[in-house]
């Protein structure tokens, strides 16, 4: 099924690139093909990079998305019936303390990494949809346009490169995703501090 998949996503380009990452972030499983197709369509036409990997950054946002929403209907007894408890407990202890990037990292991470479980569970747990979105966005992001980068600039051999030296290049994209992360944040937290107080008008005394 996944080879038949995977001729039909070649067939389409970078469309068929977004409607597999959709579906795998929302309702089914293609586990790696979105990597692999972005790796091997990439090196074959460096100059369309941007689009395989913009494209499937969409539609695994969307994907991410509809799922979140269905983790926000059902709350944790949902995510209860879906997973094991200890799992689900696990998370949540991850959730409440590390917040947007207990998000953000498992986006960045490739299988067997449990990303569907944190997505139901920033829905469950009552994220703000937009920093829902902004990490699925970055940590996706990163993480496709890092594979075309490394597919461009080593053609057929990137496969080869990433399995040798996957676990640096995952530390070297969370790294870049946490500068972010800390620039945004200082950027809020200046914007807070200037903004101008407003005081109360005195009451009039007789």
């Amino acid at each position: 099924m996944l080879d038949a998949v995977r001729h039909w996503a070649l067939g389409l380009g970078p469309l068929g690139l977004f409607v597999i990452a959709l579906l795998d972030a929302s309702f089914l499983s293609f586990p790696q093909v979105n990597d692999a197709l972005i790796l091997v369509l990439s090196a074959k036409h460096p100059s369309l990079m941007p689009a395989y990997a913009g494209l499937t950054t969409l539609g695994s946002v969307i994907g991410s998305v509809a799922l979140f929403g269905v983790g926000r209907r059902g709350g944790n007894a949902f995510l209860r019936r879906r997973f094991k408890a200890s799992h689900v407990d696990r998370a949540y202890r991850l959730y409440e303390r590390w917040g947007v990037l207990a998000i953000l990292v498992p986006a960045l991470l490739p299988p067997p990494t449990p990303f569907k479980l944190f997505v139901l569970l920033s829905g469950a747990a009552g994220m703000h949809p937009a920093a829902f979105v902004a990490a699925v966005a970055l940590g996706r992001g990163l993480r496709y346009f890092g594979q075309g980068a490394l597919a461009v600039a080593f053609g057929d051999q990137a496969g080869a490169w990433l399995a040798a030296h996957g676990t640096e290049a995952i530390l070297a994209l969370l790294g870049v995703a946490l500068v972010v992360v800390l620039a945004w944040f200082l950027k809020r937290k200046a914007a807070s501090d200037d903004e101008p107080l407003i005081m109360a008008a005195p009451e009039d005394r007789e």
